[in-house]
């Protein structure tokens, strides 16, 4: 895998997903990259909520303020994300259709409150019908709709640690 230009994209909104993201570079290497809006999301989780859904009714994409220097360079895109309204965020859909992946190899991994990935994992296929997707990933992370926001760390994060190990050999990332 050393040949191979790896990128690590992913949006976090608790730092469970950025967590996720971290232990994959720990394996792999790669540049990691935070997916951020121009317009941040509200701080208030309903809030964040309503904007969502309206989002994903009208087709909204929301601009980024991410901005990635030659995305050809890459062969590899992990594309991390949680589950919202159980499909794929819209930032992570502004991001596909801003960046071309055409050719290139996607794997997609996902933190979610136990719901697990709705069609999320479906939605970034459709959305990279010229790209390789290898199996993704998921892990519950936080349930922010309770307050329980980053738990990646300790007992959990060796559980991660672990679990992506051996997600990534399984994909023949290791």
């Amino acid at each position: 895998m050393s040949a191979k230009k790896i990128l690590i994209v992913y949006l976090s909104r608790t730092n469970n997903t950025k967590a996720v993201a971290e232990i994959i570079k720990q394996n792999v290497g790669g540049d990691l990259v935070a997916i951020e809006l121009q317009k941040p999301y509200p701080a208030d989780y309903k809030t964040t909520v309503d904007q969502v859904a309206k989002e994903n009714e009208t087709g909204y994409l929301p601009p980024l303020k991410t901005k990635i220097d030659s995305i050809e360079k890459y062969d590899l895109v992990f594309i991390g994300f949680p589950t919202w309204g159980m499909q794929l965020p819209p930032p992570i859909k502004s991001f596909l259709k801003q960046y071309q992946l055409k050719g290139k190899t996607v794997i997609p991994f996902n933190t979610n409150a136990g719901y697990g990935i709705g069609s999320s994992f479906d939605q970034l296929k459709e959305l990279t019908p010229d790209s390789k997707l290898l199996n993704g990933f998921a892990i519950k992370g936080g349930i922010e709709r309770d307050g329980v926001l980053f738990v990646m760390e300790g007992k959990k994060e060796e559980e991660a640690k672990k679990l992506i190990k051996s997600w990534l050999t399984r994909i023949g990332m290791l």
